[in-house]
């Protein structure tokens, strides 16, 4: 675990090929962008001048994410982060927006607590599978961002039966339809 609390390291080549240290092998922004959203916290360097290129690439992957639709960051966002650049509040947004993170990952991480306390619900047929769609659709409205949240407890002696089987048909059938409502929204 000690090796998770420090930044992995990834070297830029002159090629712009990006080399993951821990693994000795190649990685694509998508290979860091998962290393980020499994928690942990990367360090890019170019191998010949040692500049660190971090925020260069996270913003690259940000811009990616966006540029195929899958926006977080509304446009009235964006416009305000470039406001900032040329106002006097850049000082204030940086620290403004660690704030707003740090709250919303708290909120996040107090929410699935109470989500997985003594639900007495938790011993009904197909309770887990209903807490395993929660958690997926909770992780596409949030980007993927639920730090401490390992999913429901696994009970070893639990054999499915065709009702729990019926029942988790009926739960990914009714999370289609809320995803295919909450695309229409969007557009």
């Amino acid at each position: 675990m000690a090796e998770d609390s420090k930044p992995l390291l990834i070297k830029r080549y002159a090629s712009r090929r990006l080399y993951n240290t821990e693994t000795s092998d190649y990685v694509t922004l998508e290979d860091i962008a998962r290393f980020i959203r499994e928690g942990r916290e990367v360090q890019i360097v170019d191998l010949k001048s040692g500049d660190d290129l971090t925020r260069q690439y996270l913003l690259q992957i940000i811009a990616e994410h966006e540029s195929r639709g899958e926006s977080v960051l509304p446009t009235n966002i964006l416009n305000d982060l470039v406001r900032s650049y040329t106002s006097s509040a850049t000082s204030a947004v940086p620290q403004f927006l660690a704030a707003s993170f740090e709250m919303f990952r708290d909120s996040q991480s107090k929410w699935m607590e109470k989500m997985n306390k003594a639900n007495p619900m938790t011993g009904m047929p197909g309770m887990g599978a209903l807490q395993a769609q929660q958690e997926a659709l909770l992780k596409a409205m949030t980007g993927g961002m639920t730090p401490g949240w390992s999913g429901p407890a696994k009970d070893e002696s639990d054999d499915r039966s065709a009702n729990d089987s019926e029942d988790l048909d009926a739960i990914k059938s009714q999370l289609a339809e809320l995803q295919s409502k909450l695309s229409k929204l969007e557009k």
